[in-house]
């Protein structure tokens, strides 16, 4: 059987593939300590996993509106509305099996082959296979550690052309954590504003995962004139410990949306009743889960970036939001193992780490930035202590 084109442009997810090495190594009976995990290690709150069981004895089991139920995208609706200050109604607002698929039908409803998608990096591992995988053309854009990891007008306009589609911000970040003040924010759409034919795609999943002062701010809300061009994305899963539920939201420009919710039709009918239901509760409940949650990880934050930067080699900037550490491995490049193997590049250190300390890491080539390595604290305090004094002892087993 031959497959289509557009699946041999497509990588299996870096990011999968390192979670399911974990996996075949603990089966074949290894401790691992895995900082590789994408999602929150604390449980669904029992709020939100009580309004899916009533939901289930209520009958709410059926088919619902495409862009999910009216009471989920008032939810939606609510939320933007107290933290940016927008206004969308409801045929402004998609809901989908999840923030990836959300993005991936976006991108689907707008792409032609050849139509460019501007991609900073260092970029979570999927953006640049969803736009090939959508005949588009990924234009990745080098954000270097100096500027925060963040895009800048300086390099964004002339990355944009007239083939230019789309220009993504994820803010806070996977893998970096870092997060676009309102003034850089502006300091952008003063250039796409130049560019009426460019569309913005922000995905915010991180958003409440937030370490300073205030709010994450959007784009979508610093300037009112880009409002129709802004296609705002985000979802439950990580917020409220939701990944398995699979609901993510889009909000934007009504023919934009409309376009989406025709493709979902024809693909997935609808997200699930029941995970509306939780979602709508997890939206509208009580939020001091979310308020604990980002106490505990902020404490591992601090903990893990101190532990970074206190080992010979590395170095890490401390991350503004999000539950990963990106991490600078320049200073060991060109140092060999005791094996006397030379550690070339960051996969090559990744590698080491795991099979001399039983430690795993995603290697920043993966997200866009060679020299670099991910870790995620989504992990109790003991795994994150034992790992990262694993690091440290293969830093030190270097010569």
């Amino acid at each position: 059987m031959s497959t289509a084109q557009r699946v041999s442009r497509v990588k299996p997810s870096p990011s999968t593939a390192a979670a399911q090495r974990v996996r075949e190594l603990k089966a074949q009976g290894l401790d691992i300590l895995d900082l590789t995990v994408g999602e929150p290690d604390f449980d669904t709150p029992d709020h939100v996993k009580d309004a899916a069981i009533e939901a289930m004895r209520q009958g709410a089991t059926k088919y619902t509106p495409v862009n999910g139920t009216p009471q989920l995208r008032a939810a939606i609706a609510d939320r933007l509305r107290l933290r940016h200050g927008l206004d969308c109604p409801g045929d402004r607002i998609v809901v989908g099996g999840g923030g990836k698929q959300v993005i991936f039908l976006a991108l689907m409803a707008t792409l032609d082959a050849g139509d460019e998608v501007v991609i900073p990096a260092p970029y979570w591992v999927s953006y640049p296979d969803m736009v090939l995988a959508n005949d588009g053309t990924p234009v990745i854009v080098d954000c270097p550690e100096a500027d925060g990891f963040k895009l800048t007008p300086e390099r964004l306009a002339p990355a944009l052309t007239d083939r230019t589609r789309w220009v993504v911000l994820n803010s806070p970040g996977n893998p970096t954590g870092a997060a676009y003040t309102a003034g850089e924010l502006r300091a952008l759409a003063e250039v796409l504003l130049d560019h009426p034919h460019v569309q913005v795609l922000t995905d915010e999943i991180y958003d409440e995962i937030w370490y300073g002062p205030g709010r994450v701010p959007s784009m979508a809300g610093v300037e009112p004139r880009l409002a129709d061009r802004v296609f705002l994305t985000n979802g439950v899963s990580k917020t409220y410990a939701m990944t398995g539920w699979r609901i993510g939201y889009g909000a934007g420009n009504a023919e934009l949306v409309g376009a989406v919710n025709t493709l979902q039709s024809q693909i997935s009918s609808c997200p699930s009743s029941i995970s509306q239901a939780a979602a709508t509760a997890a939206l509208t409940g009580d939020q001091s889960f979310v308020r604990d949650c980002v106490s505990v990880y902020r404490g591992r934050r601090d903990d893990v970036v101190k532990r970074i930067n206190d080992t010979p080699g590395l170095s890490c900037t401390p991350p503004s939001g999000g539950f990963y550490a990106f991490v600078n491995c320049a200073g060991v490049i060109g140092r060999r193992t005791p094996s006397g193997d030379e550690i070339r590049t960051g996969e090559d250190f990744a590698a080491h780490l795991l099979e001399s300390r039983r430690v795993a890491v995603i290697h920043g080539a993966a997200y866009g930035a060679p020299g670099y390595f991910r870790v995620s604290f989504a992990a109790s305090h003991d795994i994150l202590t034992a790992a990262c004094e694993g690091i440290a002892r293969a830093c030190a087993d270097l010569s």
